[in-house]
Order: C-alpha cells, then structure tokens, then sequence
C-alpha cells in the first residue's frame, strides 16, 4: 500500500510517500481500507517531534479516516467486509489501509460522503468526550469557543448548538467570521480587533461563559478566568500560543471554577469506546437528518500529504483538510 511516513521532525517536506505493508486485523480491530483521511493540528505536532504516537501505535501519522471494512479480527463482532464506516485511529491514516480497534467505528451517516465523513471522528470524539462527557455541558448554558472556524471549533459550535445553547465564538477575520455564524454561533468576535472578554460578558448580560473551550493557552489562560461564569468549567485543548500562563487564582477560587486538559489519542480505547458509543446515541441523528452543517473541505491526494500541512500551517487555513487515496479518487466502495 502507499503511505506517509515521517522521516525525521521538520517541515511538511518531511512527509514521504512509501510503499508499505498493509496492517493485520488483530484481535478486536479491523482493517479499513481507506478513501479520505483527515489532517488534524496533532499531526503537525507529531510531524515537528512535539507530539510521538503511543508504544503500540502505528508511527505514521493520521487519526482519522473514511472507508470500508477490508478485514476483521477474531472476536469482532457487528460488522461486515465491505462496511462503509468512519473511524478514529490511533494512528496510521495517512495510509491506504490501516488497522484501529473496532471500538472506534462508526458506521458511515448517511447523506455523507466519504471524503466528507474523513473530517468527522478526531474532532467529534474530542468534542464530545470533552465539552459533553467531561463539562457537562447543558442545555441553555452560554459556551465561549475559541478558534471557532477550525474543526474542533465548527463541531463544538454545532454540538452546544444541538444542545440549544447561546455559542459565542472568535476568529481573526471577517471571512472565518462568516463561517462560525455559518455553522450556528450566536456571537462572532474578531479577537485581533476585539476584547473578547468584554465581549463575552456583554453578549451573556455579565453573567460570563458556562463552558469555554480553549486552544490557545498562554495569556487566554487568565483572560477565561475572567470571561468565565460562576461554577463555569473551561476545558485547555492546546497551547497553539504557549505553554506558560500567570493565573489570577483569586477568581477560579471566587467563582468556583473548574479548569482541566484534555488529550485523546493516549486515552484506552475503552475511553474512546464509550465515547463512540455516546457519539452514534447523541449525535449520528443530527449527522443523518440534515441538522448538522458539513465542514468546509480542502481536499489533497495522499501523495500531497506536505502540501495539506502547509496549507494547515497557513494563517488563513480555515475549516477541514482532508487527504484521498487513489480508491477514493476513483469512487470506489463510495
């Protein structure tokens, strides 16, 4: 099979097209063939050297894909050769085929493409582990979302939205801005011109933001303290502006607020089992009758594996990439 392998930490140049093998269904896992993989931030920190995959992970990159069922282990029990299905991977998406625990499958939405569905499960699985399992999230809350036109931003937009919740998001321009109001956010606030502190107070009647999903860190770290709610709950996705943050903990310990990271590729997959659960009970529905707005996509080969990081790694990257393989290209099981 053709596959993308990371020859050292670097540049997009360092992504390589090779020949493989292709992986064996062990025991409780599948082997998907693979026609659309999605290019998530953790893979640019994995290509840099931030961000290694688990021991037992394969070391190509990719944590997402769309595809069909090519192979099934011993005691796999639900489904078939041929099975058109979305998957989070533990890695190794970047791949004509690639195995993943058959607890991390989900069954293609219908109505979806599969190039489509590539954009779906790291951040449907982040964001329901995260803002629903973990925050709690409930419905009528206000959530504050930073980076609202990437992919985990436009799906948390759209899961507090199914929730009936009042979503103020940010960005950096007018263009991203339309999209996040695009995808159902009440508030749009250019950070760059804006405070959105104030912002947030104001558009919440001083009361703050119940849920706050951050990738920023650094400086944002204190300003959602600020912007947060009594009893409000922020969740740290990523430190894209640093790792270091000075806190004012006079307010988390005033307004009773909770503050916690979140990864999910290091997580069991029993962890990631049980969210792939919640997924298809809470929100395949929303996939399937129409009610959740599809990502706007940005299309790659595999082979141009360096060319979708660098338009990742571009400051007007906005919405979702995704790579196809050749049987994509072609249709096939599509």
């Amino acid at each position: 099979m053709r596959a993308i392998a990371i020859d050292h930490p670097g540049g997009p140049e360092v992504l390589t097209p090779h020949d493989a093998p292709i992986p064996y269904a062990y025991e409780g896992e599948l082997v998907i063939k693979v026609q659309a993989a999605g290019v998530n931030r953790p893979d640019i920190l994995q290509r840099i050297g931030a961000y290694p995959p688990p021991k037992d992970a394969s070391p190509l990159p990719g944590l997402e894909v769309a595809g069909t069922v090519h192979q099934i282990g011993r005691n796999t029990a639900g489904f078939s050769i041929g099975d058109k299905v979305v998957a989070l991977c533990n890695g190794g998406g970047y791949a004509e085929y690639v195995s993943v625990p058959s607890g991390q499958v989900l069954p293609l939405p219908n109505g979806w493409s599969m190039t489509e569905a590539a954009a779906l499960p790291e951040t449907l699985f982040t964001v329901q582990q995260t803002m629903i399992d973990r925050a709690m999230m409930q419905e009528g809350q206000v959530v504050l979302i930073h980076g609202g036109a990437g992919g985990i931003g436009a799906a948390a937009i759209q899961l507090a939205k199914m929730k009936n919740c009042f979503v103020i998001a940010t960005a950096s321009s007018d263009e991203k801005l339309q999209y996040v109001r695009s995808v159902g956010a009440d508030v749009a606030i250019n950070y760059i011109k804006e405070d959105f502190v104030e912002h947030t107070k104001t558009a919440s009647d001083g009361k703050g933001a119940n849920v706050i999903l951050d990738i920023i860190g650094a400086d944002y770290v204190d300003r959602n303290i600020r912007a947060a709610a009594v009893e409000g709950t922020i969740v740290q996705l990523a430190n894209l502006g640093g790792r270091e943050a000075t806190i004012t903990m006079g307010l988390i310990v005033a307004k009773r607020l909770t503050l916690f990271g979140s990864t999910l590729r290091a997580q069991p997959d029993t962890v990631k089992n049980n969210i792939a659960n919640n997924l298809k009970q809470q929100v395949w529905p929303s996939l399937e009758n129409g009610k959740f707005v599809k990502p706007k996509l940005k299309v790659f080969e595999l082979e141009n594996a360096a060319d979708a990081h660098s338009a990742m790694d571009a400051g007007d990257h906005y919405g979702k990439i995704v790579l196809q393989t050749a049987s994509g290209r072609a249709g096939l099981d599509d």
